[in-house]
């Protein structure tokens, strides 16, 4: 998995057994390649941008080669022979996602490119890989995201307790899981900016020394801009029901440009960003998921979880929930997305729908993906 974040390529080693929502997954052990300074730079420049198609063209195979040598390296460092792998499941880079239809050469197309060429990490691993994972929810009348909650249903599913699965990446989605459900009656979105806007700020503020804002320090140490933040939640998408998805495209570079040019200190905007972050994560909880059910229990993942600043301000705003990593349910939180995706290519790769009609919008449940053999 590489997300939006452009921090790395993090690599989950899983033994799955079973089939659908009965499947039993055991993680056995996780590894953080980080992007060379290059790699991340060259891939920013041609996230949402006006950019050359050699350019994406030979990004899409060096990844290709970084990420069947991050599998490589993450079987080496657990003891695990190369050979003992089944099956690799790639997400992929994503370089553009736009889910809304807009017209192109007279109808009305909605698209989603995601890089890093399975065919290359099949012959690096001598494994059959599967990736690209989004277009067929998309083909299927979806917006292809959020696709995680499929595995947030089979990971977190109770009886008795009504919870919700919230990812803090680069941007921020959560999944309701009402108690007792049925996967048809999963709530999940994009609930808005994650980590993005703090870590475009940090890096910018720093002169590129910081990928990220440590311990929500410069957050802690400003004040946020309140009228700011009331104009940046006043934007339409926070009022949009779900299904809806959100990425580099609504808050990349453009976004982080709007809010240097406000001339507000450098902690302070950080702290405003950072609330934006924590804010429309309760917004989303509030609007869309509370009227259906009280959150009991909130489990959190991805890097947000280490920003105490983040979850300082969600607790506060959620009295009345238990707020728990993924950690406590044997699941690493920054291993949380790599191992969903080990998933989602487990039941592609035996030919079983894998989305959530009710999270994506999807006509219907579709097989995700698309299969490299070796």
């Amino acid at each position: 998995m590489s997300g939006t974040s452009l921090d790395g390529i993090d690599v989950a080693l899983v033994e799955i057994a079973g089939e659908g929502f009965s499947q039993q997954v055991r993680p056995l052990a996780f590894r953080q390649s980080p992007y060379p300074r290059d790699v991340a730079q060259a891939l920013l420049a041609v996230s949402n941008a006006d950019t050359h198609t050699g350019r994406i063209g030979r990004l899409n195979f060096l990844l290709g080669e970084l990420y069947g040598e991050a599998v490589v390296d993450a079987c080496k460092s657990a003891g695990v022979p190369l050979e003992r792998l089944d099956l690799v499941g790639s997400h992929g880079q994503t370089v553009y996602h736009q889910a809304a239809p807009a017209e192109v050469c007279g109808r009305r197309i909605a698209c989603t490119l995601q890089i890093g060429e399975p065919a290359l990490i099949a012959e690096k691993t001598k494994t059959p890989v599967v990736a690209d994972f989004r277009p067929a929810d998309m083909a299927a009348g979806g917006q292809g995201a959020p696709l995680v909650p499929y595995v947030d249903y089979l990971l977190y599913r109770d009886a008795a307790i009504n919870r919700a699965a919230l990812n803090i990446g680069g941007i921020a989605n959560i999944t309701a899981i009402p108690a007792g459900c049925g996967s048809e009656a999963v709530t999940a979105f994009d609930t808005g900016p994650g980590n993005m806007v703090v870590d475009a700020l940090a890096a910018r503020f720093s002169a590129g020394r910081m990928r990220f804002d440590r311990d929500g320090a410069m957050a802690r140490r400003g004040s946020v801009d309140e009228d700011l933040l009331a104009e940046l939640l006043d934007a339409p998408y926070y009022r949009k029901p779900a299904p809806k998805s959100a990425g580099r495209e609504q808050y990349g570079a453009d976004f982080a440009a709007d809010l240097l040019r406000r001339g507000i200190p450098a902690d302070s905007l950080t702290a405003t960003a950072t609330a934006l972050t924590a804010r429309t994560i309760l917004l989303g909880i509030e609007r869309f998921v509370q009227p259906n059910m009280p959150v009991e229990q909130l489990i959190v993942s991805g890097g947000g979880w280490h920003n105490p600043e983040i979850m300082r301000q969600i607790g506060e705003g959620l009295p009345d929930a238990e707020i728990l990593p993924s950690n406590a349910f044997g699941i690493d939180s920054d291993a949380k997305e790599a191992i969903a995706f080990a998933v989602l290519a487990y039941e592609s790769f035996h030919n079983r729908p894998a989305n959530l009609p009710s999270a994506t919008g999807a006509s219907r449940p579709v097989v995700l993906g698309k299969i490299v053999r070796v």
